[in-house]
Formats: C-alpha cells, structure tokens, sequence
C-alpha cells in the first residue's frame, strides 16, 4: 500500500518545505535552469542546491546537464503519489461519513 511506502514519505518530505514547494510551482510552468530558478530565492546558490537535490533525490524533478547549464524538470507523474494517498483518504473518510449519517438518521441503505 502506498500509504505506507518510502516513496511516499520522500515525497511528503521534500514538499514540507516551502522553498521547495515554490520550485515545484515553478517547474509547473516548464523547465528551468538552476540559476534562473535560484535567482528567484533569496538565498545562497549552495543552499538552494540543497533545495534541488532533495527535490531531485526524492524523484520530484531530474536535472539535466548541457555544458555548464543544469537545467530542473518537474517529474509529474511523481506527484501522483501524493494524489493516490489524498483520493484513498478522501474514501475512507466519505465512507465513515456516511456510516455515520445512516447512523443518525436511521436509514438502512444495506
């Protein structure tokens, strides 16, 4: 179950940080290169290669190497993690409402 996976908690790691979660914001738009994305934080370049590779570790975005330009690449699909763990909690809490609702009102939809 996902619910339960290292990919899962990676995920949810890397997102806990709202540096993080604005590079992936912005990687939404398309790639971009690490300067560009860092000229847009108000930190040291080192730091926010910490940012990147969290992000990259924890399979969120791939950087790719032409020259000397690194450029970031959202991975969506690996988002969808995330989205699968949200759609089974909103299951089970959709199926405990409503045993509570026929709980309350009596009615025996069985």
């Amino acid at each position: 179950m996902a619910q339960y996976s290292a990919q899962l908690d990676g995920v949810f790691v890397a997102l806990a940080d709202p540096t993080r979660r604005a590079v992936v914001r912005r990687l939404g738009r398309g790639p971009m290169s690490v300067g560009d994305l860092a000229s847009e934080f108000p930190m040291t370049l080192p730091s926010f290669m910490k940012h990147v590779r969290t992000l990259e570790s924890n399979g969120l975005i791939r950087t790719v190497k032409s020259g000397r330009v690194r450029t970031c690449v959202l991975r969506r699909e690996r988002l969808a993690v995330v989205d699968d763990w949200l759609a089974e909690q909103r299951r089970i809490w959709e199926e405990r409402t409503d045993r509570l609702e026929q709980f309350v009102t009596g009615e025996d939809n069985s």
